[in-house]
């Protein structure tokens, strides 16, 4: 019998994820050198829960840079902070909620667990002219866009679900979009303005 309900268990996984799509677009940032660094993801789906990801997600300071400039992770998500740079850094942000990793030497790294969704600005009291932004989503369907502003967002369940766009230059949009089963669904051109 347990056999037979594990069996059963795959075969229902298996189906779910061959009838799972794609979507896909792009955004325009009005008034921005380009369109990169939007994060789309789908909004929180009513009842149902992602787990973390097992693995790390980096976000490294190189060059007196946060590098990636921007991080979509989903939340419960641990990141690590290493200073890549000859130099003292640190990170903290102002929040809510704020958190602070005090300040630390080239080949050290520091660590964060983001538990709580939204838009977490990151900066270093030391580089005043150093910031970065972690975007946490309550769902692991994300993108960030290219410079032309394209994005895909795979392995989508069919259903209807919301749509949000953010950018740190522009107003954030939200988007209602419907998801069929294995299909490609293209997304008409989403635009954002300051």
């Amino acid at each position: 019998m347990f056999v037979l309900s594990c069996l059963c268990a795959v075969v229902l996984v298996c189906a779910a994820s061959a009838l799972a799509s794609d979507v896909d677009g792009q955004v325009l940032v009005r008034n921005a050198r380009d369109s990169a660094n939007a994060v789309v993801y789908i909004d929180r789906i009513p009842g149902k829960r992602f787990a973390a990801p097992p693995n790390l997600v980096t976000l490294d300071q190189m060059n007196l840079m946060f590098e990636p400039h921007v991080l979509p992770v989903l939340v419960g998500t641990m990141v690590a902070f290493p200073n890549s740079d000859e130099i003292r850094h640190n990170v903290f942000s102002p929040g809510p909620p704020r958190f602070d990793l005090g300040t630390y030497p080239k080949g050290s790294t520091k660590h964060h667990l983001f538990d709580k969704p939204g838009v977490w600005t990151m900066l270093c009291n030391v580089h005043a002219e150093m910031s970065a932004y972690v975007i946490v989503t309550e769902t692991p369907y994300f993108a960030r866009t290219d410079k032309d502003g394209k994005f895909v967002l795979k392995d989508i369940p069919p259903g209807k679900y919301t749509l949000k766009v953010w950018h740190a230059k522009a107003k954030p949009a939200t988007v209602s979009i419907e998801v069929g089963p294995a299909a490609t669904t293209s997304i008409a051109r989403i635009e954002l303005k300051r």
